[in-house]
């Protein structure tokens, strides 16, 4: 299970990270006229699932920490 933790942990902070770039670069694009994903508002709401993905990641992280600490008493 902890490994399983750790695995879930790195993919949602990688895949955090992705939507928050993505949501930057369709911005960008969208500054210049363009658009990558067909929509003018979807870099908001890339960057609200990269903040929900990250908040999983703090939660998922303070958890490890509580556990290892319990089992250090």
């Amino acid at each position: 299970m902890k490994e399983l933790s750790s695995i879930l942990r790195r993919i949602l902070f990688l895949g955090s990270f992705l939507l928050a770039g993505l949501a930057v670069l369709e911005k960008v694009f969208n500054l210049f006229g363009y658009t990558l994903l067909r929509r003018p508002n979807i870099p908001w709401h890339l960057l609200e699932f990269a903040a929900i993905g990250l908040l999983f990641v703090i939660v998922l992280q303070l958890r490890e920490i509580r556990i290892s600490l319990t089992t250090k008493d």
